[in-house]
Parts: C-alpha cells; sequence; structure tokens
C-alpha cells in the first residue's frame, strides 16, 4: 500500500451506490489523496463532460477516463483521444435500430445523439448523459463521435452482445457490455486498460504503483492492468479472473474501504 501513486475507479455499481449517490464525505478522500500525493481517476463509460458535471470542484485535480478510455483527461488537458469514423457509428446505428431490440446512442465529443423517438428514455438517458440531442435518425448524424452505446431496455444486454453484436464488431471494434442494459462499442483497442497505460506512461508511474476497482466487464482490462486490481463484492461473477484483490459492496462502501488501508499506510 505504501508504494500506490495512482487511484482508479469505475463509477455505477462500484463507487456509486444502487441509488446512484457518491460515498460520505468522498470529496474529502479527494482532498486527503491529493495531499499525499496520489493521483486519483475516474474511469467511467461516461462521457467527458458528465464526469466534469459529477466533480465540479475537483475536475481539474482528477485523471478523468470517460467513455471506457476513449478520451482521457488529466487535470484538464486532454491527453488522448480515438474517434469512430462516421462510416462506421452510422452503420452500428442503422444496425442496432433495425437488427436489434437497442437503442443507439451516438457519442459525440460534446453531446450524445439519440433517436427523435426514444425521448420516453430520456430520463434513462440523461443521467449518464447530461448533454443530449434528439434527431430524426442517428444514422445520417455526422460529427466528432468516440463511441456508440446501446440502451436495451429489456434488460438482454449479454445476450444481444453474444448474439448479435459480437459477431458483427468484436473483431474490428473494441466491444463490451457495460451492465445489463448496455453495450458498449469503441475504436478498436481503446478500453480502460490502455488508457491506464496511457496515464502511467504520461506520469511516469509504473503499473505496480496504481490501483483500480470495478464490478463489470468493461473494467476487466482496467483491473487486469494495474498491480492492485480489486473487484466489488457485488461484481460480475464472471469477473473474477481479472482482479488479484477483493473489497466490499458498493453498498458498503468497498472502495472507501481501500482507500482508508492506503491512507493509513501512508501516515
Amino acid at each position: 500500500m505504501k508504494n500506490i501513486k495512482f487511484i482508479a475507479t469505475d463509477m455505477d455499481h462500484t463507487l456509486l451506490t444502487e441509488a446512484g449517490t457518491l460515498p460520505p464525505h468522498f470529496e474529502a478522500y479527494l482532498d486527503r489523496l491529493e495531499a499525499l500525493g496520489i493521483q486519483f481517476a475516474i474511469a467511467s463509460g461516461r462521457p467527458l463532460y458528465t464526469l466534469q458535471n459529477l466533480f465540479p470542484k475537483h475536475k481539474d485535480q482528477l485523471t478523468l477516463i470517460s467513455d471506457n478510455g476513449a478520451v482521457v483527461c488529466h487535470r484538464g488537458e486532454i491527453i488522448a483521444k480515438s474517434l469512430l469514423a462516421p462510416a462506421d457509428y452510422q452503420d452500428m446505428a442503422r444496425f442496432i435500430k433495425h437488427q436489434t431490440d437497442g437503442r443507439p446512442l451516438v457519442c459525440g465529443l460534446t453531446a450524445a445523439v439519440a433517436e427523435a423517438d426514444d425521448r420516453a428514455y430520456d430520463a434513462v438517458y440523461r443521467e449518464f448523459y447530461h448533454n443530449l440531442d434528439y434527431v430524426a435518425d442517428t444514422a445520417q448524424w455526422q460529427g466528432e463521435a468516440d463511441k456508440v452505446t446501446i440502451y436495451l431496455p429489456n434488460d438482454d444486454a449479454q445476450a444481444t452482445f453474444t448474439e448479435q453484436i459480437a459477431p458483427r464488431y468484436a473483431e474490428r471494434f473494441s466491444a463490451t457490455v457495460s451492465g445489463p442494459v448496455w453495450i458498449d462499442l469503441m475504436p478498436k483497442g481503446i478500453n480502460k486498460g490502455t488508457a491506464i497505460r496511457a496515464v502511467a506512461e504520461r506520469l511516469q508511474i509504473d503499473l505496480g504503483d496504481m490501483m483500480a476497482f470495478g464490478d463489470t466487464f468493461n473494467d476487466a482490462e482496467m483491473l487486469a492492468t494495474v498491480g492492485h486490481g480489486y473487484l466489488v463484492a457485488n461484481a460480475d461473477p464472471g469477473m473474477v479472473p481479472y482482479a488479484k484483490y477483493r473489497t466490499g459492496s458498493n453498498e458498503d462502501y468497498g472502495v472507501l474501504q481501500v482507500l482508508d488501508q492506503v491512507i493509513d499506510a501512508k501516515d
């Protein structure tokens, strides 16, 4: 614990409670880690603008790994960015609409784009995508986009991924299940693990001195990359091979349990 120089955590079902709230006194933890010289990161499938909105007081102090690693912002400076080609995200949107029971969101760098017919899902979408535009046809939209997210209102993300999304896209793109109702498609080779490696190179930190927390498959590469990978107790059972260590559930503030150990070791 004494050698830890960098800590990253997933948000949903890891750091956040099931009610979507941060653990108590979390900002005080951020301040304490900063004082100890430990760089803290939020590693999420959420876009950069949403993460900045969630941490307004600390956004220029944190490393923000957004859209599952497609955009990495370190202390207010974007240090890595990977975009999808318009032809690719348009094809994805078209396939999702016509061949699956999912709904496409094209994740532009400044706002997500959803189908006008999907306004019934606005509350769900805006929890993750604070900047959201509706268009007649996502397959016709053009702009800078780094991810396509699929919302599965029937809670069948894993089945849809296995049967439809992976066979069509997994060889050419990074594709991952991000939760029971979410699938993410990013440029090939992009994930939270590659983002962690980019940060490690930028900050000249050994991967063995890095720690991370997660719960599901879009966290797998990140947990396997760092020297101290932790699964929360409520993690997907399929995640067991990817992390060396365990902590309490998100409801039991498992992330804070380990942060306390790190802080105590530094004192």
